[in-house]
């Protein structure tokens, strides 16, 4: 596709919550949130296979490895007492039990295509609010814990591999015309995160006075302008810079297989540069899946569910062999 070296991953969330019942946060008893979890593993039996996890059988190392494959949130974390999850066999369809909602749905699909998990997510969302007394409201439509996801309770959003324009200078402007447009800009890991290894998210601010579609269609003409600007200024750095870039990617590959110690955002940096190199043609990444699952696998929580390790010395020790020899085998120079 067109973008696929661009536009990484395209998501659609929903939030849901059931009639009668207060928020997570002031659930009178664990009988309301038991029984929401068990209501909808019932109903998600009907569909494909998932496997369900209780937050509270799981140590906090990996639920902390869930949230750095994008699988969960940090409000999933925050209440693992009372939590559940439910993902699918191909992992591409989450459904959080006990969030910042009752019921957070979400479908993750590569590349750039908000309709594909749309349609897939859809499907499941009817039979939730076909079977649950989904709480909605005729003028402000799905009731949520956070006023933003009022009306469609939909957040879509695309995460970017925006390079060229973080190394041009323009994710300033970009940001503000996102805001101007009633979208929002964050980083890797969403809400409240940096940008790490010019990967952005963009999504919708509020979901509000729109529907489904009109969401859908706002983001994705908003991406495919985001996406081709960043195209034009790959060739036009590919021009101008192509030495500088070439060097700066040689040195990230050096840095990684040579290195005796590795901290986790240099690893990642290190990687987006590596990565970069090959979209312009001065490397070749034999995977682009695997290459893509190494920001995760040598993250913190990932990597301590790999080796064990002590401290942080020995931590980025680990993360040092671990990465070098994957690297040495997904990138020919």
């Amino acid at each position: 596709m067109e973008f696929d070296d661009i536009a990484i991953s395209s998501r659609i969330r929903l939030a849901r919550n059931v009639r009668g019942m207060k928020f997570y946060t002031k659930l009178d008893s664990d009988f309301d949130a038991n029984y929401i979890t068990t209501s909808v593993m019932e109903i998600l039996e009907d569909f494909d296979v998932f496997n369900f996890l209780s937050l509270s059988e799981l140590s906090l190392n990996e639920c902390e490895a869930l949230f750095e494959q994008h699988l969960i949130s940090r409000e999933l974390i925050a209440n693992k007492d009372i939590s559940s999850l439910a993902i699918s066999e191909d992992e591409k369809i989450i459904v959080m039990i006990n969030e910042e909602d009752h019921i957070r749905e979400q479908c993750l699909e590569s590349g750039f295509n908000l309709y594909k998990p749309y349609r897939r997510l859809s499907k499941i969302d009817d039979a939730l609010i076909k079977k649950l007394d989904i709480a909605f409201d005729d003028e402000l439509g799905f009731i949520t814990a956070s006023p933003s996801n009022l009306g469609t309770g939909m957040r879509a959003s695309v995460m970017l591999f925006l390079p060229a324009l973080e190394k041009s200078g323009q994710i300033s402007a970009l940001t503000e015309r996102a805001h101007a447009s009633g979208l929002t800009i964050r980083g890797i890991y969403g809400e409240g995160s940096g940008a790490i290894g010019y990967f952005y998210q963009i999504s919708n601010q509020g979901s509000f006075g729109l529907s489904e579609d009109e969401i859908i269609d706002k983001v994705s003409q908003f991406i495919y302008c985001v996406c081709t600007e960043e195209k034009e200024m790959r060739e036009i750095l590919l021009r101008e810079q192509s030495d500088k870039i070439q060097d700066e990617a040689q040195r990230a590959y050096g840095i990684l297989t040579n290195c005796h110690s590795l901290e986790e955002k240099e690893m990642m940096d290190l990687l987006s540069k590596v990565k970069f190199g090959c979209v312009l043609g001065f490397m070749n990444m034999t995977d682009s899946v695997k290459f893509g699952k190494l920001y995760h696998e040598g993250a913190k929580a990932n990597l301590k569910e790999i080796f064990r390790f002590e401290d942080e010395k020995e931590e980025k020790i680990k993360r040092a062999e671990y990465i070098s020899e994957k690297v040495k085998n997904l990138i020919e120079r």
